[in-house]
């Protein structure tokens, strides 16, 4: 299992279409109904500095990058200027009280 943190802070009027290319992601993500990756994105109370968690199987386990709406979603945010450009920190599992996949 592979894990990654990603975390940014955009310009204050770019918050909502940052979510709205999220939500594309997810929407594409959902349809392709895969178990070996789970997907998750936060917004902390700033509204917008936000938190991406992607945890898949393995190194040849499906790749976000290969979805076009993950593609949109990185091209238009890196064009937005973020205040705080995206910050990837890969993770170790240490342990967890449920199955991770």
């Amino acid at each position: 299992m592979q894990a990654i943190k990603v975390t940014y802070t955009v310009q204050q009027g770019y918050s909502e279409h940052n979510k709205e290319n999220i939500r594309n992601v997810m929407a594409e993500l959902s349809a392709l109904n895969r178990s070996d990756i789970r997907y998750s994105t936060f917004i902390e109370n700033d509204g917008k500095t936000f938190t991406h968690f992607a945890i898949w199987k393995d190194a040849e386990s499906f790749k976000l990058d290969s979805l076009e709406s993950f593609q949109k979603f990185q091209t238009e945010l890196k064009a937005s200027n973020p205040e705080k450009p995206p910050f990837a920190a890969p993770l170790t599992l240490v342990g967890s009280s449920y199955d991770m996949l």
